[in-house]
């Protein structure tokens, strides 16, 4: 009999349900939380009832796309944290009301261990090109910063992580300064393609080791701003493309200048990227052509895979079914994770 993991996933603002078979997968449905946009940000109480009304059609529709019945599951996976505690309790208490309704097991899994094994959900007709282990990951999203050593789909080492804020926050700041909406880093990338990154300059932080920091950028952003538009109100208007390009070049910058030292600390040259800006498209050209110069294996998700989804709950949950791992009905989410 196939094994055929359930994933759940609703730690922030996206309840996503999906069906692996075997690491294959079969159906992978998302829905979104559009009414976030007009705060600038996700609210955290709307976040979560809107969990509680979209868990149930999104996980039903998950089943039928996949061709499946409840009964044909062999075990749920879901997102236990980090995240946003009263979306992942919607999420947790699904998953173990379910499992013991068809009296199979679940597993939890770390959310940031879902992004960082994106790369091993397989699909029918595809390449599915997967790293070998040891590989480095450079996992960066709107709440997480990290470089990662993967040494199995059960045991990662941090090697680096930001000291104050993550990447993702950067960019949603820089597109909030600038009057261009949430959430910030799309938008960025592709104002980015039509402006100059080398026009502007803006500070780089000096930490030492493989950390990151991104406070300083966003202050330098700030104060430029400021600055510029004291001497003309219209600034940012007729100059938003380079600000995009600018910005979005000195944050690969600094993710780049981290990712070469781990790789080169290590001997590692097996490297993937994993989370929501894993999608931006200057880093994954810049990560493929520092593989190509430096002789790395490079491997890039595909974009549907490196925002919050439920295939990658799934693939990680099933490693740790694999590996014999349940969890019991006793389990509560926790927000936030110290380590993997």
């Amino acid at each position: 009999m196939p094994d055929r993991i359930l994933g759940i996933e609703s730690s922030c603002d996206d309840t996503s349900a999906a069906v692996i078979e075997d690491g294959f997968l079969l159906s992978n449905v998302i829905a979104s939380q559009q009414v976030h946009k007009d705060y600038g940000g996700v609210v955290p109480e709307l976040a979560s009832r809107a969990h509680e009304q979209n868990i149930v059609p999104v996980v039903s529709q998950a089943l039928a796309k996949a061709g499946i019945q409840a009964t044909d599951l062999t075990a749920i996976a879901f997102t236990r944290g980090p995240g946003l505690l009263g979306s992942l309790l919607v999420g947790t208490s699904f998953a173990k009301a379910l499992g013991l309704a068809l009296d199979i097991p679940i597993v939890m899994v770390n959310h940031l261990q879902g992004h960082i094994l994106a790369n091993f959900i397989k699909e029918r007709g595809e390449e599915n090109r997967q790293p070998t282990f040891p590989y480095i990951c450079l996992l960066v999203s709107g709440g997480n910063s990290q470089i990662v050593q993967v040494n199995n789909p059960l045991d990662f080492v941090i090697l680096g992580q930001t000291i104050d804020d993550a990447v993702g926050e950067a960019f949603d700041k820089c597109s909030k300064m600038m009057g261009l909406g949430y959430p910030g880093g799309p938008v960025i990338d592709k104002l980015a393609k039509e402006g100059d990154p080398k026009r502007f300059k803006f500070a780089k932080p000096h930490i030492p080791g493989l950390d990151y920091s991104f406070s300083g950028i966003k202050t330098s952003l700030l104060y430029f701003l400021r600055d510029e538009l004291a001497k003309d109100a219209d600034f940012i208007e007729k100059n938003k493309e380079d600000l995009c390009a600018s910005f979005q070049k000195t944050l690969i910058d600094i993710l780049l200048d981290k990712l070469v030292k781990a790789v080169k600390q290590t001997g590692i040259t097996e490297v993937t990227i994993g989370g929501g800006v894993a999608a931006n498209s200057e880093l994954r050209d810049r990560i493929e052509e520092e593989g190509r110069r430096r002789g790395w294996n490079t491997y890039l998700p595909a974009r549907k895979f490196t925002t919050d989804n439920a295939a990658m709950i799934a693939i990680a949950g099933w490693f740790h079914y694999l590996h014999g791992e349940r969890t019991p009905l006793d389990v509560v989410p926790v927000s936030r994770i110290a380590d993997y």
